[in-house]
């Protein structure tokens, strides 16, 4: 008898166990972007507008994905929210050029089918996005850039704007703010060449890129990513959030994963499809493997963060700066949203 209730005794602790340390399936995880977002540059009002709009993001994914559609739907719903938002360096909140425009781009991919699609430096798409899912449904191609995107995008009936659409007064500033700083250090450095070739030197001036991962009913992931680029920057320059393999990727083998921060360093590293074979050449959990990644991000001097969500909804959203805008929504429709370390 007392080695029948010893038995019925670990029994119910193991089912206790289980209960308690269940983990949860995540159905979406989303980035508003890296930097040194601290708590000490941030009013109560501004922290709220940002939870808000993570929320909004988060629930607008999520009702997507209850209704039985795709991540893809999802992902594109998802980003749209935050694309017309001006609190996002996406879409509305786009950054400036030095030359005073402001140029996106944004890339999407099918974790089921590793299709994938990709706008860069376009000025008249108001979201981005779709004009990446549109090269990818609607075209032979992977990318296209500037004008010729815009009428693909057009003909393909994608909402174009006028650019005036995309000034807010707060890029505006920042864009001066940034080209006095960038000036007063040229000289202070003799025309250091490094600062030359980015076009801007402060690398933080770029957070605020948004992306999205999800997992839909049927067990295909998809991930997508939209970005206003960096403040102040010239010669037509494109960071990662467009190139695939570098801050987007999606497979279903593996995960989906879009990245946000300094792009010429995770393109350098090709960061999304770098997680995805670590995972799938080593069999490492996502989280293992984004961790492994970003570190080298990191030593090389870049900074930033990323998202990854796997084929079975574990999440992980690591970054090595002070802060990332970040969200997660479970099956059930738990959201929470993050924003310090």
């Amino acid at each position: 008898m007392n080695q029948n209730l010893k038995l019925l005794t670990i029994l119910i602790l193991c089912l206790v166990a289980n209960v308690t340390f269940a983990q949860e399936k995540y159905v979406m995880v989303i980035h508003g972007g890296a930097g040194t977002i601290t708590r000490k540059n941030m009013t109560p009002q501004k922290e709220a507008a940002y939870i808000a709009a993570l929320t909004k993001a988060l629930q607008t994914g999520y009702d997507v994905l209850k209704s039985g559609k795709t991540s893809l739907d999802a992902v594109e719903a998802t980003i749209h929210i935050m694309e017309d938002s001006p609190l996002f360096n996406a879409g509305k909140g786009s950054v400036f050029t030095h030359d005073g425009r402001n140029e996106m781009d944004a890339a999407i991919m099918n974790g089921k089918t590793l299709m994938a699609g990709a706008v860069a430096g376009v000025t008249t798409i108001k979201n981005p996005i779709s004009a990446a899912r549109a090269v990818m449904e609607k075209s032979e191609h992977v990318m296209m850039v500037g004008p010729g995107a815009e009428l693909f995008a057009k003909q393909a009936g994608v909402e174009i704007v006028n650019p005036k659409y995309f000034y807010t007064k707060e890029r505006w500033d920042g864009l001066q703010q940034a080209i006095k700083e960038d000036s007063t250090k040229a000289v202070l450095d003799h025309g250091n060449k490094k600062s030359m070739k980015l076009g801007t030197i402060n690398h933080d001036y770029k957070f605020g890129t948004v992306g999205a991962v999800a997992l839909d009913q049927a067990g295909n992931l998809a991930a997508g990513t939209s970005t206003g680029g960096m403040t102040n920057k010239k010669y037509g320059r494109v960071g990662d959030s467009p190139i695939i393999g570098a801050g987007t990727y999606a497979n279903n083998l593996t995960a989906g994963i879009s990245c946000t921060g300094w792009g010429e360093f995770y393109i350098r590293n090709v960061v999304a499809h770098d997680i995805s074979a670590l995972m799938e050449y080593k069999n490492l959990p996502v989280a293992e493997a984004a961790k492994i990644v970003l570190d080298k991000v990191g030593k090389m001097g870049g900074d930033g963060g990323l998202i990854a969500l796997d084929a079975k909804g574990n999440v992980t959203m690591p970054f090595n700066t002070e802060g990332m805008y970040r969200g997660t929504v479970t099956e059930g429709g738990k959201i929470e949203v993050l924003i310090y370390k």
